[in-house]
């Protein structure tokens, strides 16, 4: 059968609710919401709770930023209480279940729920310890979640609500093996709640044939971004981005979180930046996990004006009020650029987005216009500070030219030559 006549589309009943109530709530749960500021569902919240409070397989596609957590963790929490055992949510990366176990045990604290978190870069036998003690909920990143299975710290046998959260990174990230091997461990007789950015094929496979006749809850198409966020873009050579950047950061006083394509390249603008006298951190791979967590949370509190990440955080960043992202390189794919913009203008605030684009860079400009489905608006270069790059670092590398340099990838299918060209990405000016 086709996989995608597998999937039921809910109707938008509840995507006006203004209240909590009416969604199948319990009223203890109600009172805690109330209790942690949460007056309001947003839409993929409104849609998805009363689905997943009945027991039902969800497929949810909403843009990040939008309350997935909240949308899964609510129904979780009450329908544990009611049939008992264990739920799973497996997610990329080690700062978003980080965030998710936060935001659970925000809303969990009063009724006592245990968590456990299991995610790479820490010692294996304080989450053996946790995980003896019979957690409620396990969040899990894949490739940490297999070391426990294959060394037998756990099972899986009383899974009865999985969430795989972020399913198209996950597979964009090459955990497609893993996810099925995960699969076979847990009981046939689950909920399964999956929820993504967007759809390509492997979703609905994967939709297809691990869940009965899933409800579909869609809240926007893939590319739309947030309506709160203004855009803009410079056309900019690779040497005048650090200066540009430096000129921007005059004008916008408030939080900044950059984007590089690559670890070497953050590394080279937060030290760029901390010899301009601005309080920067990074966190790509190469950082330890307390070093990614001490960035983070220095960023959240005012201790790190600016932070310099790599795609590993485009959707591991949940900091409310950012007020600027700077796409310093163009991201990898299209859809990164949708979920990096999407760190800013969260909760309904405003925000702004500015990408930086080399002049030979039109094409991968045209297919992020093509996903969003508007253009750019493109702004002149302001005169722009004569910037010395530094030494280069302790580690030896030989000096480049300042900026993150580009790779080719194979999502834009290759790179225009010549001159920036809008209208015509596939001819120079």
């Amino acid at each position: 059968m086709n996989a995608v006549k597998t999937i039921q589309k809910i109707e938008h009943t509840h995507a006006e609710a203004t209240s909590f109530y009416g969604l199948g709530i319990a009223p203890r749960l109600l009172g805690i919401l109330d209790k942690s500021g949460f007056k309001s569902p947003t839409p993929i919240q409104a849609q998805a709770i009363p689905v997943a409070i009945q027991g039902k397989d969800i497929v949810g596609i909403a843009q990040t930023g939008t309350g997935k957590t909240l949308a899964f963790g609510i129904p979780m929490l009450q329908r544990l209480a009611q049939i008992k055992g264990q739920g799973l949510v497996i997610l990329p990366t080690r700062e978003l279940a980080l965030q998710v176990d936060e935001a659970l045990t925000r809303i969990g604290r009063e009724i006592q729920l245990r968590t456990v978190v299991l995610i790479g870069g820490v010692s294996l036998a304080p989450q053996k310890r946790a995980i003896a003690g019979k957690p409620h909920i396990i969040i899990a990143t894949p490739g940490r979640l297999i070391d426990h299975l294959q060394q037998r710290n756990i099972h899986l046998n009383d899974i009865k609500i999985l969430v795989l959260d972020e399913a198209d990174r996950m597979l964009d990230m090459g955990f497609a093996p893993q996810i099925k091997q995960i699969l076979r461990s847990l009981p046939a007789d689950r909920q399964t709640m999956l929820f993504s950015a967007t759809m390509p094929p492997e979703i609905m496979k994967m939709a297809a044939g691990h869940m009965k006749l899933p409800i579909r809850v869609e809240m926007a198409p893939a590319g739309t971004t947030v309506e709160r966020i203004t855009q803009e873009l410079f056309i900019v050579s690779n040497i005048q981005k650090i200066a540009l950047l430096q000129k921007l950061l005059e004008s916008y006083l408030g939080s900044v979180l950059i984007f590089t394509r690559t670890k070497h390249g953050a590394k080279k603008v937060m030290r760029q930046l901390k010899a301009f006298g601005i309080s920067t951190a990074e966190i790509h791979s190469n950082r330890s996990l307390n070093q990614r967590r001490e960035a983070l949370a220095g960023f959240k509190s005012g201790k790190y004006r600016t932070l310099v990440a790599t795609d590993i955080a485009s959707r591991g960043i949940d900091v409310s009020g950012i007020e600027l992202v700077v796409n310093y390189d163009l991201p990898s794919t299209p859809d990164d650029y949708v979920h990096r913009i999407g760190r800013t203008a969260r909760a309904g605030a405003n925000g702004h987005a500015i990408t930086f684009a080399m002049p030979d860079e039109s094409r991968e400009i045209w297919a992020i216009e093509r996903l969003i489905r508007k253009n750019l608006p493109i702004s002149k270069l302001p005169e722009l500070p004569v910037v010395q790059p530094l030494p280069a670092s302790p580690a030896g590398r030989p000096r480049q030219p300042f900026g993150s340099a580009p790779r080719r990838n194979p999502e834009f299918r290759g790179r225009s030559s010549g001159g920036f060209n809008r209208h015509n990405p596939h001819r120079s000016r």
